[in-house]
């Protein structure tokens, strides 16, 4: 029911490598497509998610043993120098009439060299700068900016908030997603991308913007390019 963005299918699961740790915030399809993970599962080693998304998991066949579901503030030991942290978020669940059956989240990843926060959605609120003084300071805070809507505050962030939830959480670079896929609300697709980077330049916040299937370095992020200017 919901269309891509023109332009934004060009990658499939086929380009894909292998998955060491897959990581689904919530159950909504925009995050968790049946067809799609079908797809990938071959190439996926370990799943975290939050308590109750892993129902859907092993109701496609996904093997138990390879499914980490956490609670709010619950830690898990991944390999040896991988911990993964379940953070709250402000969101919702729910694929079909049925809402909160499972939890939504966002995580604390700390590897040997770096500390990630992988944001869930989630609307704008206190927890981001308690997250902060538990977890952080973070090398690198993945946020959602895009699909949103004045009237859907408590359950998205509009693109300023994105960086203010940047600076609670002590995130030494930014990295917006969640926008230019789905077309869920009613802005243009680059409206997200143009709002976040002049709040992040206004109030001096790192912040990097790869286009859809470029390669990061996590320690050198490199000349970041408006790719996204003069695309119609």
């Amino acid at each position: 029911m919901v269309k891509s963005f023109k332009g934004s299918d060009i990658f499939s699961p086929d380009d894909f490598p292998s998955i060491d740790y897959l990581f689904i915030t919530h159950d909504h399809w925009d995050h968790l497509d049946y067809k799609t993970v079908l797809e990938l599962k071959p190439k996926i080693g370990k799943i975290i998610t939050g308590l109750g998304t892993g129902a859907h998991l092993e109701y496609w066949g996904f093997d138990p043993i390879a499914i980490f579901e956490l609670d709010w503030n619950e830690s898990s030991v991944l390999d040896s120098g991988f911990e993964i942290t379940a953070t709250p978020g402000r969101h919702f669940t729910g694929r079909t009439f049925k809402r909160n059956q499972s939890i939504w989240c966002s995580f604390v990843l700390q590897t040997p060299s770096k500390k990630i926060f992988i944001g869930g959605d989630s609307g704008y609120d206190t927890y981001f700068a308690k997250i902060g003084a538990e977890h952080g300071p973070f090398d690198l805070a993945l946020l959602e900016c895009g699909q949103y809507n004045k009237s859907w505050k408590y359950i998205h962030m509009l693109p300023e908030q994105t960086v203010r939830a940047a600076i609670d959480l002590k995130a030494k670079t930014m990295m917006p997603v969640h926008w230019a896929k789905f077309a869920l609300s009613l802005h243009a697709w680059d409206e997200p991308i143009q709002r976040v980077t002049k709040e992040a330049d206004r109030l001096n916040v790192p912040i990097i913007h790869p286009i859809i299937g470029e390669l990061v370095d996590l320690n050198n992020f490199g000349v970041q390019t408006e790719w996204w200017k003069g695309i119609n």
